[in-house]
């Protein structure tokens, strides 16, 4: 059985060419990418050893091995802390007996109160496992005839792969959609992030399990959205990390005066106001 670490290092291997490394190309292979043996070598560790961390038979590489390793594969800086991330939760895999459960979803009453200053802005309150915990009057202005908002319990991950109104709403979902599901691997827990894709799974289907252990590390640009009034939006988003409590508060910006324009009619359309769901 494999473990998120030797997932990560195996599909960084299999979409790194050998001659971005500057090393020889050996011709058609069964798998793609760099050879066991030419990463083993990069890192200074034998081919038995990297099978072994891809395999899920070694889960705690030392620090100096982790290192090697992102050198050896030449990982960007944010590749390289979800790296140094995969080798603490795998480590810590075979001592968890937490039962998988959910994470809490109230929302600190002085987070509620910084999300009334942002009115009538676009602004957000979720957790990594894609739970809209709180929004502004101009979030759900944006959001608006999506089916987002619409369930007891709004959750973004489950939106994006189960209902069919997502892909015509985010103009780049296949972008939004790795970001939600990346975001998994940093949820409130290791046991909650397993209680959650064990629960989406079934319906989500292939393209949510395949996103998942790829492994791809998202680079977050702009956000581009077609409301169904018409209106194309262009947004920028500022996210603040509410660490002591596992989640995010997202800000959302136009980047044109189109959008700002948009942004205005949509908001005048809604009379609703600052919203908390737990």
């Amino acid at each position: 059985m494999g473990t998120p670490l030797g997932d990560f290092i195996r599909a960084k291997r299999d979409s790194t060419q050998p001659q971005s490394l500057g090393l020889p190309d050996h011709g058609r292979r069964r798998s793609p990418g760099l050879r066991r043996v030419d990463l083993a070598a990069r890192a200074g560790i034998s081919v038995e050893y990297l099978t072994r961390l891809e395999q899920g038979r070694d889960r705690n590489p030392s620090v100096a091995v982790v290192n090697a390793l992102a050198d050896a594969l030449s990982l960007d800086p944010s590749e390289r802390n979800h790296l140094r991330y995969l080798t603490k939760i795998t480590g810590g895999a075979c001592s968890a007996h937490t039962r998988p459960a959910p994470p809490p979803r109230t929302v600190r009453p002085s987070v509620l109160q910084t999300l009334r200053l942002l009115e009538p802005g676009i602004a957000v309150v979720t957790n990594r496992l894609g739970d809209i915990l709180a929004h502004t009057s101009g979030y759900e202005s944006v959001t608006s005839g999506t089916g987002l908002l619409d369930a007891d319990i709004p959750n973004l991950t489950r939106y994006l792969f189960t209902d069919s109104r997502a892909q015509a709403f985010f103009a780049d979902w296949d972008d939004v959609a790795d970001e939600q599901v990346f975001d998994l691997w940093l949820a409130p827990s290791v046991e909650s992030s397993e209680w959650f894709t064990a629960e989406l799974a079934p319906t989500a289907g292939p393209d949510f399990t395949g996103r998942l252990n790829r492994h791809v590390v998202p680079r977050r640009g702009e956000l581009r959205l077609n409301h169904p009034s018409g209106c194309q939006l262009r947004l920028l988003r500022e996210t603040l990390e509410l660490s002591s409590d596992a989640q995010q508060l997202v800000v959302f910006l136009p980047v044109d005066e189109e959008t700002a324009q948009a942004v205005d009619q949509l908001s005048r359309r809604s009379h609703g106001g600052l919203r908390a769901i737990s």
